[in-house]
């Protein structure tokens, strides 16, 4: 193992990359990206909503106790002891930051929003678990990239476009022929998340507390996860198209527009990623300062952390002041053109 490989940051890139990568497609297709600070407050605290599982988890701990029938026992731990703590907390972030917008803001503002906050959650836990198995990081980092990280995200969407509906169920033709979608959409922000994040779940805890299936059940099982994992994200990828397409620019005019807005948001998060790159290469390499008598490398280390933390700043300092130029000259162009 090279020095590199040694290090954290290589498996803190390989955590972080898949997650980055995934909101920046969902804020391709939005027609009118919203302010970066918001999506980058949604993105950060998605992840610190992780510290408030343990409150979350408090409050549903008592429910797998109240049977004596292990699969019940398991069938409610996947509900209530995984997937409502963490959908909760998720939609808790989701909400606080949808709510800086006004109601009238576009609807596809709070889907990113849900997109970054599931993202954030589904980045630090990926972290988690790579650092938690050094010997076979790689494996789980192309594991969780291909489904997991894209299904916490696909979470995160579904809460934020019901949350979308909701405040503007009219302006997206949600209530206007069912009476019940005024009740069954509130209703689905917490649920849907929920049952497919349960549904998902189930089949793993089965094959980690029956060791023993073997054979076709077992492949059964495994197969489950994995139609839920991708079902979950086609419906997630439905629900972008759904509420995208009210906003969709129709003239030649707007969608050269939208190409510029969405390169820059490609910079924006490829000098995100450089940043927290050049953090986790910085403190990792002071950390082997400390920790390893060969200090003559890690050295040579630390002006590359250093650089790369200033390529991140530089390049989301200038790609926010474009964006934010680039969308006031659209906004005092759009009144000019109608």
């Amino acid at each position: 193992m090279n020095l590199l490989e040694s290090l954290p940051t290589v498996i803190g890139i390989a955590a972080v990359a898949p997650a980055l990568l995934v909101l920046w497609l969902v804020i391709a297709a939005d027609e009118r990206p919203g302010p970066p600070g918001l999506v980058w407050a949604s993105f950060l605290l998605g992840a610190a909503s992780i510290s408030l599982l343990g409150y979350a988890r408090a409050l549903f701990a008592a429910i797998p106790g109240l049977t004596d029938n292990p699969t019940l026992a398991m069938v409610l731990h996947a509900v209530f002891g995984v997937a409502a703590p963490e959908e909760i907390v998720k939609i808790f972030v989701i909400i606080a930051v949808s709510t800086q917008r006004a109601r009238t803001a576009d609807p596809m503002d709070t889907v990113v929003y849900g997109a970054a906050a599931g993202l954030g959650f589904a980045a630090y836990e990926n972290l988690v678990y790579l650092l938690q198995y050094p010997d076979m990081w790689r494996t789980l980092a192309v594991l969780r990239s291909v489904l997991t990280v894209p299904f916490h995200g696909a979470l995160g969407i579904i809460a934020g476009a019901y949350i979308a509906i909701t405040r503007s169920g009219r302006a997206l033709g949600a209530h206007r022929r069912d009476g019940w979608a005024f009740i069954r959409t509130p209703m689905l922000i917490v649920l849907a998340p929920v049952t497919l994040h349960a549904c998902f779940d189930l089949p793993l805890l089965t094959l980690q507390r029956h060791p023993e299936i073997v054979g076709m059940m077992r492949r059964v099982l495994e197969a489950a996860g994995v139609v839920v994992g991708f079902g979950t994200i086609a419906l997630a990828a439905r629900l972008v198209r759904r509420i995208g397409a009210h906003h969709a620019p129709h003239t030649e005019v707007s969608r050269e527009r939208l190409s510029q807005l969405r390169g820059m948001w490609a910079l924006l998060v490829a000098g995100g990623g450089a940043g927290f790159a050049g953090s986790a290469f910085l403190l990792t390499s002071i950390h082997h300062w400390f920790t390893n008598p060969a200090r003559n490398v890690t050295m040579v280390l630390i002006p590359l952390g250093l650089a790369s933390i200033a390529i991140g700043a530089v390049l989301l300092v200038l790609t926010t002041t474009a964006y934010i130029l680039g969308r006031n000259r659209m906004r005092t162009a759009a009144p000019a053109q109608s």
